[in-house]
């Protein structure tokens, strides 16, 4: 008896082991964030002295373009912050691949359209395919009639809404409600994968100031969304976080980046390695975020 006692023991103990080692879903096991304080004036100066180096003048323009502009109700969309490649999706066939549109005046950053049929057909992989789009880009004159429409709960002021950057986009299914839809749990779990985050989750209203929108995502590109997800940053902190750090180095998959938060001021300017690919983006707010890609 005593040894059916011990083994009921072990084996509970060595369940409740393997309930404890078994990886959090939410976890991502294969992006390793590096944060990296410098004190002096340029955080990119240490890591590149050696190498020859670009050097890049930033105006204060550029404050206003770019992916990780932060749009809300305190920091509107200037005009030059609007995508220079807006198209309407329902005149071009190679942009509309696996999904549906919910009218034919929809309109998005053709670049962005690329990225999200690439999206599509990975979920597609997955079994999950019937995803529409209920919603993309909003001229400041359609924003303004919709917040008229449907007022503070539903709407933004025209200016205020990530739609008027050309960034944004609603998704549907065709099958449910995307609180319930499995085109709607997908998004939450693999968007950051190609460079989407959901902008309005349900446990950071806080932050953002708006309702839980489980259709609303935006893009922010890579390495930015695979941080927020790693974080469970909304872009209001990932931006805050940035402007701590100064410089972020992170590693996903076989890719290596640099992601340095630069304040602005007048006669700003920065050293870019030789011979890698960069990005630069404002955050719509008092500085420019620049992206090296290592290995490119």
């Amino acid at each position: 008896m005593k040894k059916w006692l011990v083994l009921l023991f072990f084996f509970v103990c060595l369940g409740i082991s393997i309930v404890y080692i078994v990886p959090d879903p939410q976890e991502i096991p294969d992006v390793e964030i590096k944060p990296s304080n410098q004190n002096n004036d340029d955080p990119l100066d240490g890591e590149f002295s050696s190498e020859n180096t670009l050097q890049e003048e930033i105006t204060e323009d550029q404050i206003k373009r770019g992916n990780l502009l932060l749009v809300n109700s305190e920091y509107p969309v200037d005009q030059d912050s609007i995508k220079s490649d807006i198209v309407n999706l329902f005149t071009d066939n190679e942009l509309t691949q696996g999904y549906v549109l919910l009218e034919s005046e929809m309109y998005l950053s053709k670049d962005v359209a690329l990225r999200f049929s690439k999206m599509v057909a990975a979920a597609q992989e997955d079994g999950v395919n019937r995803f529409l789009i209920s919603s993309g880009f909003r001229e400041f004159e359609k924003q303004k009639a919709l917040y008229q429409d449907k007022g503070n709960d539903y709407a933004l002021p025209p200016g205020h809404s990530e739609h008027n950057l050309g960034l944004a986009l609603d998704v549907g299914s065709t099958e449910t409600s995307m609180y319930n839809a499995s085109e709607g749990e997908w998004i939450k779990e693999n968007a950051w994968k190609h460079g989407f985050v959901l902008r309005y989750p349900e446990d950071k209203v806080d932050v953002t100031g708006i309702e839980y929108e489980p259709w609303h995502i935006r893009y922010v590109g890579l390495p930015h969304s695979a941080i927020m997800k790693k974080k469970k940053f909304v872009l209001e902190e990932y931006l805050d976080y940035l402007k701590e750090k100064q410089k972020v180095s992170i590693e996903y998959k076989d890719e290596k980046y640099t992601v340095t938060h630069y304040p602005f001021s007048e006669n700003l300017t920065i050293n870019i390695p030789q011979h890698k690919e960069y990005e630069i983006s404002g955050n719509n707010m008092d500085g420019v975020i620049v992206t090296v890609y290592e290995n490119r």
